[in-house]
C-alpha cells in the first residue's frame, strides 16, 4: 500500500501569488487571461480545479502535470478541486483529437472515475488547512433535461464563437473526418463545469494543457454571462518529447501510475532513458525538486552526460513519488539484477518485467527434481550448442545460474536453483541472458 501523503513540505508563503514565480521559472505557464488580474486575485487563497478525463481505471504520466499543478498550488496556500468528469467523459473531449473517440459505456466510466479517485489521495491532502476536493460532474449534470440544458447553458454561446475554437476549426477544416453534434456540445458541458464550481465552491481559476485553452475561456465567458462573474484561465505546455511526440508512451502503451498495470520497474526504467533533450524539462514539470538542485543537475547535463545524474535523480524522485519507498526499492533492485547482482526471491512476474527480451525455453519440471546436468540446461537455454561448449564456458568462468558464477561442469541444478516459482535465469559472459521455465 502506498505510504500516507507527507504534508510535511506544505510551508504556505506569505504571498500565496509567489506560486505564478514558482511556475514560472518552471516553464510552465503556456498562456494566462489578465495576468496582472490573475496575480492579484491569486494575492489571497483561492480555489482553483483541473479536469480529469476518465478513459482508463488509472491516472498515467500524461496526468501527471495537471496533479502536480493542483498539488502546486496547494502547496502556496490554495484550494485545489480534481473534477473527474463522470459526464464530460461519456462525450470526450474533441481538443487534440483527429477522430471521434469511441463512447464508453456508464458501466466502465464508473469503474475508471472510481480508479481514478482512489489515486488521488496519494498526491493532494484532502485533510489539512486547505483541504482539496474531489468531485464527479456527473453529480451535477445528470439531472439536467435536453429542454432546461437549451434554456440555461445554450442560448449562452454564440456559435460563431464556438466554431472560432481550434478544437474546433481543426476537426471541420479535415476532409476525412467532421464532428458529431455530441461532440460539439463538449464544450458547453465543460463549461458549465466551470460556472458551478464558481458558484458552489468560490471556485476562480481553471488550470489545464495548452489543448484546453479554448474550453477553459468558454468556461469563463460563460460563468461571465450566467453569473457576472471574473474567472482566470491558465494552461501548462503539453508534457513533449523535444521532437514533438507524446511522453509517457511505449511501444507496449501507456505509462500507467497504477503498479498493476505498469510495475515500478517498468516505471523507472521510463524514467531512467529519458533522453538527455527531454531530462531537464521532466524535472521541471514532474517534480518537486528545487531551483538549486535543478540548477546542479543542469549543470551536469551540460559537463557530463554520460553519468545521466540527471535521469537517475528524475528516476528515483518519481518512482518515489507514484510508488512509496517500497516501491523504488523493488525498482532498483530489478535494475540491479539486469546489471548482475545475484537473484533470489523474486517472481515470475518480476523476471518477465526485468528480462522481457530476453529468448527463454521450457522445459519439464521433473527434469530439475530429479537433477539438471548444468552444460545441459545451457544447452536447452539455447546459450551454448552443445553441451561440450558448455562444458568449456563454465572451465573458463563465464557460466552463471541466476547471476551466481557456476565452477564445476558436473554441477546439477534443482528446485534451490529457481530464482522465482517457475524461472531460472541464465548467463553466458557479461550480457548473455536466457530464462528457462519449468512447467509442470
Amino acid at each position: 500500500m502506498h505510504e500516507p501523503l507527507d504534508t510535511t513540505g506544505f510551508n504556505f508563503p506569505m504571498n500565496s501569488a509567489a506560486i505564478l514565480d514558482e511556475l514560472n521559472w518552471r516553464g510552465l505557464i503556456h498562456q494566462s487571461t489578465e495576468p496582472n488580474a490573475l496575480r492579484e486575485c491569486l494575492s489571497k487563497p483561492q480555489s482553483l480545479y483541473v479536469g480529469f478525463d476518465p478513459t482508463a481505471p488509472s491516472l498515467h504520466c500524461g496526468s501527471l502535470l495537471p496533479l502536480m499543478a493542483l498539488r502546486r498550488f496547494q502547496r502556496f496556500g490554495h484550494r485545489p478541486i480534481a473534477l473527474v468528469g463522470g459526464a464530460t467523459g461519456m462525450i470526450g473531449d474533441p481538443s487534440g483529437k483527429s477522430e471521434e473517440r469511441v463512447l464508453l459505456s456508464t458501466e466502465i466510466l464508473e469503474e475508471n472515475v472510481a480508479g481514478m479517485a482512489s489515486q488521488m489521495s496519494r498526491f493532494l491532502d484532502f485533510d489539512g488547512p486547505n483541504p482539496a476536493t474531489l468531485v464527479n460532474n456527473y453529480d451535477w449534470v445528470s439531472g439536467w433535461s435536453y429542454i432546461r440544458f437549451l434554456r440555461d447553458v445554450g442560448k449562452n454561446f454564440p456559435v460563431n464563437v464556438m466554431l472560432s475554437k481550434d478544437s474546433v476549426k481543426s476537426r471541420l477544416q479535415r476532409e476525412d473526418s467532421g464532428m458529431s453534434y455530441t461532440e460539439f456540445s463538449y464544450m458547453l458541458l465543460q463549461a458549465y463545469d466551470f460556472a458551478y464550481l464558481n458558484q458552489k465552491y468560490g471556485c476562480t481559476l481553471q488550470v489545464g494543457g495548452s489543448d484546453q485553452w479554448g474550453n477553459i475561456t468558454a468556461g469563463i465567458d460563460l460563468a461571465r454571462r450566467m453569473h457576472g462573474q471574473q474567472l482566470f484561465g491558465l494552461t501548462c505546455p503539453l508534457l513533449l518529447t523535444s521532437d514533438g511526440r507524446k511522453m509517457g508512451k511505449t511501444e507496449k502503451g501507456a505509462i500507467w501510475l497504477d503498479a498493476t498495470r505498469t510495475s515500478p520497474y517498468a516505471f523507472f526504467q521510463y524514467w531512467i532513458n529519458v533522453a538527455d533533450a527531454d531530462v531537464l524539462m521532466c524535472i521541471r514539470f514532474l517534480t518537486e525538486i528545487d531551483r538549486e538542485e535543478y540548477s546542479a543537475l543542469e549543470q551536469a547535463v551540460a559537463t557530463e552526460p554520460h553519468q545521466r545524474e540527471a535521469q537517475k535523480r528524475l528516476a528515483t524522485w518519481l518512482t518515489e513519488f507514484v510508488h512509496g519507498v517500497a516501491g523504488l526499492q523493488a525498482a532498483e533492485r530489478a535494475t540491479a539484477v539486469f546489471f548482475g547482482a545475484e537473484i533470489d526471491r523474486t517472481t515470475d512476474v518480476m523476471l518477465q518485467e526485468i528480462f522481457a527480451d530476453v529468448p527463454s525455453a521450457e522445459v519439464g519440471r521433473a527434469a530439475l527434481e530429479s537433477g539438471l546436468n548444468v552444460c545441459e540446461a545451457f544447452a536447452l537455454a539455447g546459450l551454448c550448442k552443445t553441451k561440450s561448449e558448455a562444458k568449456r564456458t563454465v572451465q573458463e568462468g563465464g557460466a552463471y545460474v541466476n547471476n551466481r558464477r557456476i565452477s564445476a561442469p558436473e554441477q546439477a541444478l534443482n528446485l534451490n536453483d529457481l530464482a522465482s516459482e517457475t524461472t531460472m535465469v541464465l548467463r553466458r559472459g557479461k550480457k548473455n541472458f536466457a530464462l528457462l521455465r519449468f512447467g509442470s
